[in-house]
């Protein structure tokens, strides 16, 4: 059994999530022992539970310490059959990061998740960056993958609902050249109209005035159990999310949003700083190769767990980072 120090480098849920995929997709039973040890609440959380019970029913494994607040959990994968899957995250715990555990998983035999939380929440990417960045990177096993939006949901209620179907792929090479879209998405629930028009308009110009190109704009707008907003932005492979809170003016979520794109295409590199760590999985198994701004934390932290399931990829730092494999 491969024993994994939960508490090294990034030292969060990102090692719990990615472990249990690797172990799946191997065959590699797991331990991993101080999970979140340096945090201020140290243990499994709800979301962290949620990926784990998404990815154990994937591939019929045996778990052992799957409980909020465990420090240690055990994981024995079986074999991965296609399924159709339900899991509920409790509290408004990231949507997209549980999908995120479970797609590597999916990809092998097909099926379907269903989870229910916060589809935009902090320190997290929204389910509108999972569908317009993320997927796109994936080139043709991205493609085959269907996202319905149910319900949005936000912190602090969560309640969101979103249905992922997966068909199985053959990983190819790792290139980001696919992804090729552009756009802004500006969401809201429970709110006035006016707010996510707001911010779309707030993301458009401030990227018209930076980039001198058009971006395409999309609206939605809903009613759930919370209140929230949030604003993304896109071009190719590179992202960025603002999410509105009481006392935020709508103009500043939107601005952000677009700020943080613009920062991200002036950086260099062929994917942004947080795409850079998410297609790790993909690039040691299928090979290929793509270029980020930095090296990162959660960079770094995936490609020690991928070397310890022998999937080492190899980093190279110059202007930018270069990933291969």
């Amino acid at each position: 059994m491969l024993r994994i120090d939960g508490s090294l480098l990034e030292g969060g849920g990102q090692i719990v999530r990615s472990a249990v995929a690797l172990s799946a997709v191997t065959g590699t039973p797991v331990e991993i022992f101080a999970i979140r040890k340096n945090r201020s609440r140290p243990g499994l959380a709800n979301q962290h539970c949620a990926a784990v019970r998404a990815v154990a029913e994937a591939c019929h494994a045996r778990v052992t310490g799957n409980t909020p607040g465990s420090c240690r959990l055990s994981f024995i994968p079986g074999s991965i059959v296609r399924r159709d899957i339900s899991v509920d995250v409790g509290t408004a715990g990231s949507v997209p990061l549980v999908i995120q555990a479970w797609l590597p998983v999916a990809l092998e035999e097909g099926g379907s998740l269903q989870v229910q939380g916060g589809t935009e929440v902090w320190f997290s990417p929204t389910i509108d960056y999972f569908t317009e960045v993320f997927l796109p990177a994936l080139g043709p096993a991205g493609a085959g993958v269907r996202v319905e939006v149910i319900r949005r949901g936000y912190f602090p209620v969560g309640g969101g609902i979103v249905r992922v179907t997966a068909e199985p792929a053959a990983l190819p090479r790792v290139t980001v050249g696919g992804a090729t879209g552009i756009g802004i998405r500006s969401c809201s629930s429970n709110l006035p109209d006016h707010v996510a028009d707001r911010q779309a308009a707030s993301a458009r110009a401030y990227l018209i005035r930076e980039t001198s190109e058009e971006y395409p704009v999309s609206i939605r707008r809903s009613e759930g159990p919370g209140t929230g907003s949030s604003c993304t932005v896109w071009k190719g492979a590179k992202g960025s999310c603002a999410l509105g809170k009481r006392g935020l003016p709508a103009e500043k979520v939107g601005e952000a949003a677009a700020a943080g794109l613009v920062a991200g295409l002036r950086a260099g590199g062929d994917v942004d700083l947080h795409l850079s760590d998410q297609l790790l999985v993909y690039l040691a198994r299928g090979g290929g190769s793509y270029t980020a701004p930095e090296f990162t934390l959660h960079a770094r932290t995936m490609c020690w767990l991928l070397s310890l399931f022998g999937l080492p990829v190899t980093a190279t730092e110059r202007d930018t980072v270069e990933f291969q494999r």
